[in-house]
Protein backbone atom coordinates (compact mmCIF):
# COMPACT_ATOMS: atom_id res chain seq x y z
CA UNK A 1 0.00 0.00 0.00
CA UNK A 2 3.08 2.36 0.68
CA UNK A 3 5.22 3.90 2.97
CA UNK A 4 2.78 5.89 5.09
CA UNK A 5 -0.04 4.44 7.41
CA UNK A 6 -3.78 5.56 6.82
CA UNK A 7 -5.15 7.44 9.41
CA UNK A 8 -8.73 8.34 8.29
CA UNK A 9 -11.48 6.46 9.51
CA UNK A 10 -12.48 5.53 5.82
CA UNK A 11 -10.27 4.23 2.79
CA UNK A 12 -11.52 5.77 -0.67
CA UNK A 13 -9.69 4.48 -4.11
CA UNK A 14 -10.31 2.91 -7.73
CA UNK A 15 -10.11 -0.71 -6.93
CA UNK A 16 -7.28 -0.93 -10.33
CA UNK A 17 -4.90 1.45 -8.00
CA UNK A 18 -1.20 0.09 -7.34
CA UNK A 19 0.51 2.24 -5.44
CA UNK A 20 3.54 1.03 -4.23
CA UNK A 21 4.94 3.99 -1.88
CA UNK A 22 2.52 7.26 -1.34
CA UNK A 23 4.36 10.66 -1.54
CA UNK A 24 5.32 12.81 1.25
CA UNK A 25 4.97 16.99 1.29
CA UNK A 26 8.54 18.52 0.20
CA UNK A 27 7.85 22.17 0.83
CA UNK A 28 4.44 24.07 1.13
CA UNK A 29 4.00 27.68 -0.55
CA UNK A 30 1.80 30.63 0.43
CA UNK A 31 2.27 32.20 -2.76
CA UNK A 32 1.94 36.02 -3.10
CA UNK A 33 -0.92 38.04 -3.47
CA UNK A 34 -0.86 40.34 -6.31
CA UNK A 35 -2.62 42.03 -8.80
CA UNK A 36 -3.03 40.94 -12.90
CA UNK A 37 -4.49 42.51 -15.65
CA UNK A 38 -6.93 45.57 -15.34
CA UNK A 39 -6.73 45.28 -11.06
CA UNK A 40 -7.43 41.73 -10.59
CA UNK A 41 -6.52 41.06 -6.89
CA UNK A 42 -4.97 37.07 -6.66
CA UNK A 43 -2.97 35.10 -4.57
CA UNK A 44 0.20 33.72 -7.16
CA UNK A 45 0.77 30.11 -5.87
CA UNK A 46 3.93 29.82 -7.92
CA UNK A 47 5.42 31.05 -10.87
CA UNK A 48 9.31 31.60 -12.27
CA UNK A 49 11.15 30.61 -8.95
CA UNK A 50 9.17 26.99 -9.01
CA UNK A 51 8.85 26.65 -12.86
CA UNK A 52 12.09 24.10 -12.98
CA UNK A 53 10.96 21.96 -10.02
CA UNK A 54 7.49 22.35 -11.06
CA UNK A 55 7.87 21.56 -14.58
CA UNK A 56 5.65 21.52 -16.97
CA UNK A 57 4.09 23.68 -15.26
CA UNK A 58 5.18 27.83 -15.47
CA UNK A 59 2.29 29.71 -13.26
CA UNK A 60 -0.99 28.82 -11.00
CA UNK A 61 -2.76 31.52 -10.08
CA UNK A 62 -5.75 31.19 -7.21
CA UNK A 63 -8.69 34.04 -7.35
CA UNK A 64 -11.84 34.34 -5.71
CA UNK A 65 -13.81 37.92 -4.05
CA UNK A 66 -17.26 38.99 -3.11
CA UNK A 67 -16.30 42.18 -4.01
CA UNK A 68 -16.65 43.45 -7.40
CA UNK A 69 -13.74 45.92 -7.02
CA UNK A 70 -11.19 42.94 -6.71
CA UNK A 71 -12.41 41.76 -10.33
CA UNK A 72 -15.10 43.71 -12.18
CA UNK A 73 -12.37 45.13 -14.72
CA UNK A 74 -11.12 41.51 -15.57
CA UNK A 75 -8.31 40.98 -18.30
CA UNK A 76 -8.16 43.19 -21.31
CA UNK A 77 -6.87 41.95 -24.31
CA UNK A 78 -3.51 40.79 -23.65
CA UNK A 79 -1.16 38.08 -25.41
CA UNK A 80 0.63 34.82 -25.13
CA UNK A 81 3.21 32.80 -27.38
CA UNK A 82 4.50 29.10 -26.00
CA UNK A 83 2.26 27.65 -23.68
CA UNK A 84 -1.31 27.28 -22.36
CA UNK A 85 -3.81 28.07 -20.16
CA UNK A 86 -5.79 26.43 -18.34
CA UNK A 87 -8.81 28.19 -16.51
CA UNK A 88 -11.01 26.85 -14.24
CA UNK A 89 -13.96 28.43 -12.76
CA UNK A 90 -15.06 27.80 -8.78
CA UNK A 91 -17.78 30.54 -9.15
CA UNK A 92 -18.98 33.25 -10.92
CA UNK A 93 -18.87 34.04 -15.30
CA UNK A 94 -16.01 34.78 -17.25
CA UNK A 95 -15.99 35.85 -21.14
CA UNK A 96 -13.13 35.09 -23.44
CA UNK A 97 -12.27 36.69 -26.61
CA UNK A 98 -9.75 36.23 -29.11
CA UNK A 99 -7.79 37.06 -32.10
CA UNK A 100 -7.90 33.43 -33.28
CA UNK A 101 -11.80 34.49 -33.78
CA UNK A 102 -12.97 32.16 -30.56
CA UNK A 103 -15.41 33.39 -28.21
CA UNK A 104 -17.26 32.05 -25.32
CA UNK A 105 -18.42 32.27 -21.13
CA UNK A 106 -17.26 30.25 -18.54
CA UNK A 107 -19.30 29.52 -16.18
CA UNK A 108 -18.83 27.61 -12.61
CA UNK A 109 -17.54 24.20 -12.89
CA UNK A 110 -16.36 24.97 -16.43
CA UNK A 111 -12.90 24.73 -17.79
CA UNK A 112 -11.36 26.86 -20.47
CA UNK A 113 -8.24 25.58 -22.59
CA UNK A 114 -6.65 27.55 -24.66
CA UNK A 115 -2.75 26.62 -26.55
CA UNK A 116 -1.37 30.03 -27.31
CA UNK A 117 1.23 28.39 -29.70
CA UNK A 118 2.57 30.81 -32.24
CA UNK A 119 1.15 33.87 -30.84
CA UNK A 120 -2.62 34.82 -29.73
CA UNK A 121 -4.15 38.05 -28.09
CA UNK A 122 -7.13 37.54 -25.79
CA UNK A 123 -8.98 38.93 -22.84
CA UNK A 124 -11.19 37.56 -20.14
CA UNK A 125 -13.84 39.79 -18.58
CA UNK A 126 -16.63 39.10 -15.94
CA UNK A 127 -19.99 38.91 -16.90
CA UNK A 128 -21.45 39.89 -13.30
CA UNK A 129 -21.34 42.96 -11.51
CA UNK A 130 -22.00 41.17 -8.13
CA UNK A 131 -21.37 38.32 -6.00
CA UNK A 132 -18.04 35.80 -6.23
CA UNK A 133 -15.52 35.44 -8.53
CA UNK A 134 -13.19 32.45 -8.11
CA UNK A 135 -11.08 29.86 -9.97
CA UNK A 136 -7.86 28.75 -10.90
CA UNK A 137 -5.48 29.41 -13.62
CA UNK A 138 -2.61 27.28 -14.70
CA UNK A 139 -0.23 27.51 -17.55
CA UNK A 140 1.16 24.65 -19.02
CA UNK A 141 4.22 24.66 -21.03
CA UNK A 142 4.64 23.60 -24.18
CA UNK A 143 7.52 21.65 -25.77
CA UNK A 144 9.96 23.07 -27.95
CA UNK A 145 8.60 21.22 -31.00
CA UNK A 146 4.88 22.77 -30.65
CA UNK A 147 6.02 26.13 -29.10
CA UNK A 148 5.26 27.67 -33.05
CA UNK A 149 1.80 25.35 -33.75
CA UNK A 150 -1.84 26.71 -34.17
CA UNK A 151 -3.65 28.61 -31.95
CA UNK A 152 -6.39 26.08 -30.10
CA UNK A 153 -9.32 27.00 -27.69
CA UNK A 154 -12.25 25.38 -26.39
CA UNK A 155 -14.59 26.12 -23.34
CA UNK A 156 -15.70 23.36 -21.44
CA UNK A 157 -19.11 23.46 -19.46
CA UNK A 158 -19.57 21.81 -16.24
CA UNK A 159 -21.52 19.03 -18.09
CA UNK A 160 -18.63 18.69 -20.50
CA UNK A 161 -16.55 17.66 -18.07
CA UNK A 162 -16.32 14.29 -16.87
CA UNK A 163 -17.42 13.59 -13.13
CA UNK A 164 -16.53 10.60 -10.90
CA UNK A 165 -18.44 9.47 -7.76
CA UNK A 166 -16.93 7.41 -5.38
CA UNK A 167 -17.73 5.51 -2.10
CA UNK A 168 -18.09 7.59 0.63
CA UNK A 169 -19.66 10.53 -1.37
CA UNK A 170 -16.02 10.90 -2.72
CA UNK A 171 -16.70 13.25 -5.77
CA UNK A 172 -14.04 14.30 -8.74
CA UNK A 173 -14.12 16.62 -11.27
CA UNK A 174 -11.47 15.24 -14.23
CA UNK A 175 -9.76 18.11 -16.04
CA UNK A 176 -6.98 16.30 -18.03
CA UNK A 177 -5.71 13.14 -17.14
CA UNK A 178 -6.96 9.82 -16.10
CA UNK A 179 -8.98 8.54 -12.64
CA UNK A 180 -10.71 5.79 -11.52
CA UNK A 181 -10.97 4.88 -15.12
CA UNK A 182 -12.61 7.92 -16.53
CA UNK A 183 -10.81 9.67 -18.73
CA UNK A 184 -10.47 13.83 -18.27
CA UNK A 185 -11.60 16.30 -20.74
CA UNK A 186 -8.35 16.92 -21.82
CA UNK A 187 -5.33 14.56 -23.01
CA UNK A 188 -1.86 15.70 -24.05
CA UNK A 189 0.57 12.94 -25.48
CA UNK A 190 4.03 14.56 -24.40
CA UNK A 191 3.65 16.87 -20.93
CA UNK A 192 0.95 13.83 -19.54
CA UNK A 193 -1.20 16.24 -17.36
CA UNK A 194 -3.36 14.99 -14.76
CA UNK A 195 -6.03 17.54 -13.26
CA UNK A 196 -8.12 16.92 -10.26
CA UNK A 197 -10.63 18.78 -8.76
CA UNK A 198 -11.47 16.26 -5.22
CA UNK A 199 -13.72 16.94 -2.91
CA UNK A 200 -13.62 14.72 0.21
CA UNK A 201 -15.45 14.11 3.33
CA UNK A 202 -14.52 14.97 6.24
CA UNK A 203 -12.35 11.66 7.59
CA UNK A 204 -12.05 10.19 4.21
CA UNK A 205 -8.46 9.03 2.41
CA UNK A 206 -7.84 9.45 -1.00
CA UNK A 207 -5.98 6.84 -3.05
CA UNK A 208 -4.08 8.71 -6.67
CA UNK A 209 -2.05 7.25 -8.84
CA UNK A 210 0.65 9.50 -9.75
CA UNK A 211 3.25 8.16 -12.11
CA UNK A 212 6.97 8.02 -10.59
CA UNK A 213 9.33 11.10 -12.36
CA UNK A 214 6.14 13.25 -12.65
CA UNK A 215 6.06 16.13 -10.77
CA UNK A 216 2.91 17.04 -8.48
CA UNK A 217 1.33 19.63 -5.75
CA UNK A 218 -2.17 20.44 -4.50
CA UNK A 219 -3.91 23.12 -3.30
CA UNK A 220 -6.73 22.60 -0.64
CA UNK A 221 -9.48 25.87 -2.38
CA UNK A 222 -11.55 24.47 0.91
CA UNK A 223 -11.02 22.87 3.78
CA UNK A 224 -7.97 21.55 4.92
CA UNK A 225 -5.95 17.89 3.89
CA UNK A 226 -3.67 15.83 5.58
CA UNK A 227 -0.49 14.16 3.93
CA UNK A 228 2.30 11.67 5.44
CA UNK A 229 0.86 13.34 8.65
CA UNK A 230 1.68 17.00 7.68
CA UNK A 231 -1.22 19.54 7.53
CA UNK A 232 -1.79 21.01 4.34
CA UNK A 233 -4.12 24.66 5.30
CA UNK A 234 -6.86 26.07 2.88
CA UNK A 235 -5.11 28.44 0.24
CA UNK A 236 -1.63 26.53 0.30
CA UNK A 237 0.32 24.73 -2.15
CA UNK A 238 1.85 21.37 -1.11
CA UNK A 239 4.61 20.40 -3.62
CA UNK A 240 5.28 16.89 -3.63
CA UNK A 241 8.15 14.63 -3.26
CA UNK A 242 9.60 12.48 -6.26
CA UNK A 243 9.45 9.66 -3.22
CA UNK A 244 6.67 7.53 -4.29
CA UNK A 245 4.03 6.41 -7.18
CA UNK A 246 0.20 7.90 -5.47
CA UNK A 247 -0.14 10.06 -3.21
CA UNK A 248 -3.00 9.77 -0.44
CA UNK A 249 -4.86 12.57 1.00
CA UNK A 250 -6.57 12.77 4.36
CA UNK A 251 -9.53 15.15 4.32
CA UNK A 252 -9.28 16.71 7.72
CA UNK A 253 -12.75 18.49 7.51
CA UNK A 254 -15.03 18.65 4.41
CA UNK A 255 -12.78 19.59 1.63
CA UNK A 256 -11.91 20.46 -1.99
CA UNK A 257 -8.57 19.77 -3.69
CA UNK A 258 -7.12 20.70 -6.98
CA UNK A 259 -4.66 17.82 -7.23
CA UNK A 260 -1.83 18.77 -10.19
CA UNK A 261 0.74 16.60 -12.16
CA UNK A 262 2.46 16.17 -14.94
CA UNK A 263 5.60 14.69 -16.77
CA UNK A 264 8.65 16.89 -16.94
CA UNK A 265 9.72 18.29 -20.00
CA UNK A 266 13.73 18.81 -19.49
CA UNK A 267 13.80 22.32 -21.67
CA UNK A 268 15.46 25.61 -20.85
CA UNK A 269 12.86 27.86 -20.16
CA UNK A 270 12.77 31.51 -21.23
CA UNK A 271 9.75 34.06 -20.01
CA UNK A 272 9.31 37.42 -20.68
CA UNK A 273 5.85 38.44 -19.10
CA UNK A 274 3.03 36.53 -21.48
CA UNK A 275 5.84 34.62 -23.82
CA UNK A 276 7.60 31.44 -22.80
CA UNK A 277 10.01 30.46 -25.11
CA UNK A 278 13.59 28.43 -25.04
CA UNK A 279 15.88 30.90 -25.33
CA UNK A 280 16.31 34.98 -25.52
CA UNK A 281 16.45 35.14 -29.53
CA UNK A 282 13.04 33.68 -29.77
CA UNK A 283 11.75 36.11 -26.97
CA UNK A 284 12.91 38.68 -29.08
CA UNK A 285 11.28 37.39 -32.00
CA UNK A 286 7.92 36.95 -29.80
CA UNK A 287 8.42 40.74 -28.97
CA UNK A 288 8.62 41.96 -32.33
CA UNK A 289 6.22 39.98 -33.96
CA UNK A 290 3.58 41.23 -31.07
CA UNK A 291 4.87 44.97 -32.09
CA UNK A 292 4.54 44.44 -35.59
CA UNK A 293 0.74 42.70 -35.16
CA UNK A 294 2.05 39.88 -36.64
CA UNK A 295 0.30 37.35 -33.53
CA UNK A 296 -3.10 35.52 -34.53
Amino acid sequence: MGAQAVSARRLTMNATVIVRQTRSIERIVSGRPTSDGAGVKLLRLFAGDLQKRLDPFLMLDLFGSENPDDYIAGFPDHPHRGFETITYMLAGRMRHHDSAGHEGILERGGVQWMIAGRGVIHSEIPQQVAGRMAGFQLWLNLPAADKMREPWYRDFQAADVPHVGCADDVGITVIAGRCCGVQGAVERPVTEPLILDLHLPQGVTFLQEVPAGHHAFLVPHQGRVEIAGQQVPEGQLAILGNDGDGVQITAQSESSVLLVAGKPLGEPIAQYGPFVMNNAEQLEQALQDYRAGRLA
